[in-house]
């Protein structure tokens, strides 16, 4: 039996929220971001505004350039999610196969459901519209990755269904940017192979691309045809947790960037704490103006999730990336390789080479009062008094 996946985007997601509020905004250019004078970008942009080439993720700014009347609105997360749950709400009462992938997308599963994809889908979008008064996109097909391209397909206000055998056939005329997995720099290389669509890639041998591409060129010929095999996942594991920020005004003061990165560990690992993780993996995210972004990344030891430990291999990380005086637009830590911290499952005692005991035991003291009165009850000392030794 063919499986049925549907994939459904809410069209313009916090813009149509607006206009929902205001419909005086229907038809207009503007977007919802940050000002152009705090190093805001678009988060999300109407589709008038998206003629003269806004986008979602632009600086601000730079919108502004080419969209001078461009109406700026601040984000309502608060509302926007309500909005959201309403959505998600009316899936899951449909099927318990559902798995939101952001704040406005979703796959759900109704492999065996006798009323057919098409039907489903052009049910449910009905019921958007009429129920909540959104628009939304859907794409049906026989996997997670023809179903999405489908939606993007058929945007706005879309509804494709992929017949089960026509994956290859449906991908095949579409540019290959639209195909996971295909990067700018993996673009490029195939370009120059003379590469412009999907189809040219599944026609190509997939020994070669493999040759070529190594792993990467393996699941870029199998997508390249259609294939896709993952499930929908109804509880979506945490792979991964971070923190970032992003300054008003460019730093160069090694202090000031060096307490950040302190700050930004510290809720790092207050939020492996919480979940019960521990990480293997330490990653340093580093912006310089204008929009210069790179990312480093080193293995600990043993997995961790005392903010001593992570704090020093990301300082280390951000010293060998860093050139004094060089300034910093943003700067931000994060974790990977998640698992069960080694003493949590009582495996090792206090050793040398297991986890301080000491520092656990204060780490965990301090989550127990921030729990109880808030988070900055308690702050490193680094963080509240100016720190003499400015090379760490």
């Amino acid at each position: 039996m063919p499986r049925v996946v549907i994939h459904v985007d809410l069209d313009a997601f916090f813009c149509s929220v607006e206009e929902l509020l205001d419909p005086t905004l229907a038809g207009t250019a503007f977007a919802v971001g940050g000002g152009a004078n705090a190093r805001g970008v678009i988060a999300t942009a109407s589709y008038a505004a998206r003629k003269f080439g806004v986008r979602s993720a632009l600086p601000t700014a730079q919108a502004l350039r080419l969209c001078p009347h461009l109406k700026l609105l601040p984000g309502r997360h608060k509302l926007y999610s309500q909005y959201s749950r309403q959505v998600m709400a009316l899936f899951a009462a449909e099927t318990p196969l559902m798995e939101q992938i952001s704040i406005d997308e979703a796959f759900l599963d109704f492999t065996g459901d006798a009323r057919g994809g098409g039907a489903l889908a052009a049910e449910l979008q009905a019921r958007i519209r009429a129920e909540v008064q959104l628009p939304s996109s859907f794409g049906v097909a026989t996997n997670k990755l023809v179903a999405k391209i489908a939606t993007n397909v058929g945007k706005p206000n879309g509804l494709i269904v992929v017949p089960p055998g026509k994956e290859a056939a449906f991908l095949a005329p579409l540019p290959m940017d639209m195909l996971w997995g295909a990067g700018p720099k993996t673009r490029a290389r195939l370009a120059e192979l003379g590469f412009r669509t999907i189809g040219d890639i599944a026609a190509w041998p997939e020994a070669d691309l493999e040759r070529r591409l190594g792993v990467s060129g393996l699941d870029l010929a199998r997508h390249a045809r259609g294939l896709d095999d993952r499930p929908v996942e109804t509880e979506r594991e945490t792979k991964s947790i971070s923190k970032e920020t992003t300054f008003s005004r460019d730093v160069s003061d090694l202090v000031t960037l060096r307490r950040t990165l302190m700050e930004l560990t510290d809720q790092v690992a207050g939020s492996l704490r919480a979940q019960g993780l521990a990480a293997r993996t330490v990653k340093l995210k580093l912006r310089w103006p204008p929009f210069e972004t790179i990312t480093r990344q080193t293995q600990l030891a043993q997995p961790s999730d005392l903010e001593g430990e992570i704090f020093e291999a990301g300082l280390a990380l951000f010293k060998a990336a860093w050139a004094r005086g060089k300034p910093v637009r943003l700067i931000g830590i994060g974790v990977a390789g998640l698992q069960t911290p080694a003493r949590q499952l009582g495996l090792f005692a206090p050793s040398e080479g297991a986890p301080d005991a000491r520092a656990a035991k204060l780490a965990e003291a301090v989550d127990k009062i921030r729990a109880k009165y808030g988070w900055d009850a308690v702050k490193r000392a680094a963080l509240l008094e100016e720190d003499d030794e400015a090379d760490g």
